[in-house]
Parts: C-alpha cells; structure tokens; sequence
C-alpha cells in the first residue's frame, strides 16, 4: 500500500495532540506494514527543511508563513494552496496512491486536489470540532468558517476516524454522517518512556516542587478555558482542609494565565500552588511519575491524551466525565471521574486519593495493565491499517 498523509504539524513542528498523534502513529504503522509506503506533505515554518530520520517516511516540506491569530482561516487556506501544489507534484512522480490520510481541517483543501484530480480515497481523522470546543455554538467568523471546513471534510471524506465514542457522536450530530462511515480508534500512547523513568532516582527533581512530607497533585495542559484548569485552582482550599501538606504543580501556558495567578492570589493559596508555564517534555514525563496523582477537570476533551499518559506512568488519575476522558478512565477501575464544573466532587476525589494510597494504587495498576492491552500503538496501528482498507473497498463498492 501507499498513502499520502496531510498533516499541519510533524516534528519539528509539534505544537498539540495532532502533531503528537502522527509523530508516533506513523513509524508503527511502518513497524506493523514494513511494505507500506507513507509519503508525508507539511507546512514547513521556517526557511530551511527540517531534516528527516532516513528510516521514516518521506516528508514534502512546503514553505508557508505562520498564520496570523486576527487572519488565521484566511492563512491557512493560502498555505493550502501551496500544499495543494505539492501534494499534487507528488501524486504525479511518486503515485498512484491507494489513499489518502489528512489530519483535521487544516490541510483539507490540500487533501481535496488529490482526491479531485484522481479520485484517491480520502480517510479524515477528526481530533476535535468546533462545535464541541463551544457546547454546540459557533461563536465568531472564524468559528464559523472553520465549522464549515470540518462539515466540507466529513462529507467528503470516504472514511473517518475519530479517537472516542464521544467525538463520533459529535461527527454524527453536527455534520450528518451516517454512523457507518466512521472508525473510534483512541490515540496511543508509549509507555515505555516512563518504565525508564520509573527506575531512576527523582527525588532532587521532586524536591523541586514539594517537600519529602508533601502530596503533588499534577495538572498539565494549555490554559484555556475548556480545559479546566480554574476550576482545580477553586477546589485548593477544599482540598487542603483534609490533607494540609499539598502542592498543586499546574504546568502549561496560555491565556488563562494572569487570571489563575489573580485567583490563586484571592483565595489566599499561592504557597500551595506552582504555576510552572511551559513545561519540555522530559520535566512534564517526570512531574507525571512523581506525582500523587494527576487531575485533569476539562470541560471539553475529545480523548484526553493527558489521562492516558498518567496511566502509563502509573500515577492514580482522576477527571472530570466529559468526552474521551470518560472513555479513557472507568470509574472506580482505573481511576476516578467526576461530574464536570462540579468543584466539590472535584474535591473529594482528590482527597480520597491523597488519604488513601493503597486504593489509589489499586487503580492506577488497573490502569497500567489497560494501557498496555488497550493503547499501544501496535494495537492502535493495526485498527488503522482496518480502516485504511474499509476505506478502499467503500469505495470500489460505490
């Protein structure tokens, strides 16, 4: 087989979960398929390419300005243009190819001109929707119009992958596809990165945050409002009324910024609280393994990568009941959940967590063993090569 996959981010230019989903999901469709041929087109930021492990697949880097925040849509729909120019090029040399794989929205239009000018089947991974980030509503042009976007993929679209039974729904709901047309196939997740560092020895790291005598409670993510961050900061106080020595280490930047620091300043907690801003990856990975636990009270979460990479790291994981996280974590299995914007019952979990370790434990095994049958990537990769071939014989059928 040869696909040709479209994605906005590939390392060097990993910004969120899309980027990290294809970083890791590509070299094990190779491991699984040594015969599949993946040929990558990517916007490249900078002036010059990125270089490329030989072994991996081969990239086409395409020049684009970085999209300005007041003309975002407008940007990304020039830079598809010029992926669109080259995705053909390659579909000329190097095809044909069996399929199509684009990542979201943002290189749709790109995906679009192959499919147009051959006819390729086109598999669509929807990571989130517009919609879903706003309960439903479109608040803006530029939601508007990338509303729009999503709806001309899912419709175009042969086949569509989505990482949780909650974002199929969404898929369903807002863009009237048929339930058949759709593949839940949840992101996965190496483990093995935090075996390494479950057999070194943290402690100076951890003293970085927290005293030998201290509990970490851990959150990670970018500060905006869906994710919830806020309402981790109102359940503080609650929280150290049952178990004093904590420190909250809350890692990540964005526009909540400023208000979690007024807020943590109100509530009087700020000796308990760690707002760490930008984390790399082998700090985040650490905080995970020596954390007491990790809490993740997101409003909207398509899957919740964040909740699975606690699980790999064995730290008992609680978070709120929404969308892929509800998936991704069973109740009183492999961890907790708790109803959403619920600041109480947020609170409680975490002290029951805190005061009762050899429960917490429990869990956070069950959870271990999970990962492990449920999202490895071997796993992961095989459920889309599935969906790459319902996608082929779909449309030799139609």
């Amino acid at each position: 087989m040869k696909a040709m996959v479209l994605t906005w981010e590939y390392p060097p230019y990993v910004t969120g979960g899309l980027g990290q989903h294809v970083k890791e999901l590509l070299p094990a469709l190779r491991a699984l398929d040594p015969l599949l041929e993946l040929h990558v087109v990517a916007p490249c930021f900078d002036q010059s390419a990125p270089s490329v492990a030989g072994d991996g697949p081969e990239v086409h880097w395409v020049l684009v300005p970085k999209p300005r925040a007041q003309h975002f849509h407008e940007d990304v729909e020039r830079a598809n243009r010029a992926l669109a120019t080259t995705a053909v090029r390659v579909a000329q040399e190097e095809g044909p190819f069996d399929l199509l794989h684009v990542h979201d929205w943002l290189t749709s239009w790109a995906a679009f001109a192959v499919q147009d000018w051959r006819g390729t089947p086109l598999v669509a991974t929807i990571h989130a929707t517009e919609r879903g980030r706003y309960q439903g509503y479109l608040h803006d042009h530029l939601s508007a119009a990338i509303d729009s976007a999503e709806l001309e993929l899912c419709q175009r679209a042969d086949h569509i992958i989505t990482c949780s039974s909650a974002m199929k729904h969404e898929v369903e709901r807002y863009f009237a596809v048929e339930p058949g047309r759709i593949s839940v196939i949840p992101n996965g997740i190496d483990a093995s990165r935090f075996d390494l560092l479950r057999g070194q020895d943290l402690a100076d790291f951890r003293a970085r945050f927290a005293l030998p005598h201290e509990k970490i409670v851990f959150n990670v993510g970018r500060l905006v409002y869906e994710k919830g961050a806020g309402l981790l900061v109102e359940a503080v106080p609650l929280v150290l009324q049952e178990a004093p020595h904590t420190r909250f280490v809350i890692g990540g930047q964005g526009p909540l910024w400023q208000t979690l620091q007024h807020r943590v300043a109100e509530l009087r907690v700020g000796s308990h609280i760690i707002l760490t801003g930008f984390l790399n990856d082998d700090d985040r990975d650490k905080l995970y393994v020596v954390a007491d636990c990790c809490v993740f009270p997101s409003r909207y979460e398509p899957f919740g990568i964040v909740a699975l990479e606690s699980m790999a790291a064995g730290t008992p994981v609680i978070v709120a009941d929404v969308g892929g996280l509800g998936t991704v974590v069973q109740h009183e299995k492999t961890g907790m959940t708790v109803q959403s914007e619920n600041v109480d019952a947020l609170a409680v979990a975490i002290t029951e967590t805190l005061n009762d370790p050899v429960r917490a434990g429990r869990l956070a095994g069950n959870a271990l063993h999970q990962v492990t049958e449920c999202f490895s990537w071997q796993v992961i990769a095989g459920l889309t090569l599935r969906a790459y071939a319902d996608a082929m014989r779909d449309l030799e059928l139609a």
